[in-house]
């Protein structure tokens, strides 16, 4: 099996939005069934026909689904999303979509979101949401946990986004381990056996 498996593909929108003390991201809570249920997670879906142009590549189809979808499931309009990563499933996932993460500033607009896809919206630190994941207050996955915990690292939208351009790819491997379930990436482990989760970074 390659890293670039024949792969459904899909798009997520970052939004960030400047602060007085920085910036904050926007999340939303998926309903209690289907797919991330109950999470908090960002805006995004698969790539669709009207998402594809001949001769593009995968992650420029990928953007387009993620400025679709954000429009759709939040009711606001991005332009001139930045490449962030890409996000390869692991193995053992039993449902496998490829996909790209960009971040954007977000417009000024209060965001209105589809009740059918979308159960609450915030805006907050990526400190503040890894911190209710750590309480157990809120549910997060690897990838948005992870994306979190690298802009934590910025103070300002401007910095976040000079960051970004050239997607790092994350290709997940699932490692079990005597504490629980471990996430592994190039460099990159992340320990998910107990809140709070922790990182080991080399």
């Amino acid at each position: 099996m390659t890293d670039i498996d024949d792969l459904p593909v899909a798009g997520t929108a970052v939004l960030l939005r400047p602060t007085a003390e920085g910036f904050v991201v926007l999340l939303m809570r998926r309903p209690d069934r289907g797919s991330f249920a109950g999470a908090w997670v960002f805006p995004g879906g698969k790539v669709e026909s009207s998402d594809r142009r001949e001769g593009s590549d995968e992650s420029d189809d990928a953007r387009r689904a993620a400025v679709r979808e954000t429009e759709q499931e939040v009711g606001l309009i991005i332009s001139d999303p930045v490449l962030l990563s890409r996000w390869q499933p692991p193995v053992e996932a039993p449902v496998r979509i490829r996909t790209w993460f960009f971040l954007a500033s977000a417009p000024d607009d209060d965001p209105r979101f589809s009740v059918d896809e979308v159960v609450d919206v915030m805006w907050l630190s990526p400190a503040e949401a890894l911190s209710r994941h750590a309480t157990g207050e809120w549910t997060l996955f690897p990838p948005t946990w992870i994306t979190l915990h690298q802009l934590s690292r910025f103070s300002s939208v401007d910095a976040a986004l000079a960051s970004a351009g050239v997607a790092r790819h994350f290709s997940t491997r699932v490692i079990e381990s005597p504490q629980g379930r471990d996430f592994e990436w190039d460099g990159v482990r992340l320990r998910t056996g107990a809140l709070p989760w922790t990182i080991d970074e080399r």
